[in-house]
């Protein structure tokens, strides 16, 4: 039988997950950008190196709330270290 607990535990490592793809996904954003920027890459990508900034300032404070979620999550399902 599943307990509470086992329920809880899946479900933070589950949301846990999905900040850090989150996290990911606004980071390779962020780094196709500046490539664009340099010339590297074709598509996408910032018009200019202000956007660049303003994107990367974004990606901090999002990367901060999802961290501080992550931690949130896991001190709630109670999720312990290996």
């Amino acid at each position: 039988m599943v307990t509470i607990k086992e329920v809880k535990s899946t479900i933070a490592v589950a949301i846990a997950g999905a900040f850090g793809f989150i996290i990911a996904l606004i980071w390779k954003d962020i780094i196709i950008g500046a490539m664009k920027l340099a010339n590297l890459w074709q598509d996408g990508g910032f018009a200019d190196t202000n956007a660049l900034i303003i994107g990367i300032v974004v990606a901090i404070v999002i990367t901060i709330v999802a961290v501080f979620g992550i931690l949130f999550i896991t001190k709630w399902g109670g999720v312990e270290k290996k």
